[in-house]
């Protein structure tokens, strides 16, 4: 999408998502269920950096994800920091941790399938670390202390809206980094090296720096989004911070969403975890073997009819509303 096009469709699609808790009468549950959208719209866009942009298939999100949440989560346990400071620290942490183990990968030839496998079996060894790391709470929950005098400071708000907008402003940094990001220079090299990694090392790009680059990039914001998420469950502990499941969903949304977009992660996390919510609303806990089916359904269904991800839809249309408003423009004149 070129900038004339991006920056008032980016307008509109903000208002829209602002006005949610208009739209739905300010209903607590289905602003939660927003927020939930809104998480894994916001690490799924960041994902896109590395699995859409670079072409990697990175499934370690939850890695990056858990330590930010870790971090921000114990600075606040430990030494009362705000969650707002936590995040800025996690960030860094996580993005730290995450090019020493790419650049560990990377400089070995870690590529492909492997790195794909790897990134996930970070996550369930980061698992079982912090489960049996006691210092930092080990298996048991640890809840994030909250004050009603000061919600603010503590990230501890009594209803889901505060949460909801805090989402929506990480998402909208998420999607002008991406943005950006495709129109720059690492941009264009990371867009060279996903079409192919031979040919974009015969044009002399560095292929090894600019995964680092990616993967730093994607890191960084997934970590510091860890804070916030920590914050929004109001406790961390391993088995819901490095989650594989949570990881292997990311991948699936940003795959139907279209790789690479920038709309089609937030359209596909829409439509999958509003999906989620209602099987669990209908069949209880019976969805929990269910879910992951419609998930592996869904890719199929992408791969045989929509190659290009959801994203291609509103593309179609976006191209046919145009076409239509030119040629009606164009009747006009000619009469």
């Amino acid at each position: 999408m070129k900038p004339r096009q991006f920056v008032p469709a980016f307008i509109v699609f903000v208002l829209i998502i602002a006005l949610i808790p208009v739209f739905v009468g300010f209903n607590e549950y289905f602003i939660l269920l927003a927020t939930v959208v809104l998480i894994y719209g916001v690490i799924t866009t960041a994902w896109n950096v590395m699995g859409g942009i670079a072409g990697q298939l990175d499934l370690g999100a939850t890695a990056y994800l858990g330590i930010g949440a870790y971090v921000a989560g114990n600075m606040l346990i430990w030494w009362n920091i705000t969650p707002w400071i936590g995040m800025f620290v996690g960030a860094i942490i996580a993005a730290g941790f995450a090019s020493a183990i790419g650049y560990v990968m990377f400089r070995y030839g870690v590529k492909e399938i492997w790195y794909a496998l790897s990134t996930l079996g970070l996550v369930e060894v980061l698992r079982v670390i912090f489960m049996l790391w006691k210092e930092v709470g080990g298996p048991l929950e640890k809840y994030l202390p909250r004050s009603k005098t000061d919600p603010f400071y503590y990230m501890s708000f009594g209803s889901y809206i505060p949460y909801f907008y805090i989402a929506l402003i990480f998402l909208l940094i998420t999607f002008l980094v991406n943005y950006r990001l495709r129109y720059s220079k690492i941009g264009y090299s990371m867009l060279a090296l996903g079409s192919n990694e031979d040919a974009a090392e015969s044009l002399g790009i560095d292929t090894r720096r600019t995964k680092l680059k990616g993967l730093f990039i994607y890191s960084f914001i997934v970590g510091a989004f860890g804070g916030f998420y920590a914050c929004f469950c109001s406790f961390i502990h391993p088995n819901t911070d490095f989650n594989m499941n949570f990881a292997l969903e990311i991948a699936v949304l940003g795959i139907v969403g279209g790789l690479g977009t920038y709309y089609g992660p937030l359209l596909a996390a829409s439509i999958l975890v509003s999906l989620k919510e209602y099987l669990r609303a209908v069949f209880g806990t019976i969805v929990l073997g269910i879910y992951p089916a419609i998930f592996g359904l869904a890719i199929i269904l992408i791969i045989l009819f929509k190659p290009e991800g959801l994203s291609s839809i509103l593309k179609n249309v976006y191209i046919k509303l145009r076409k239509g408003g030119g040629t009606k423009h164009g009747r006009q004149q000619h009469s």
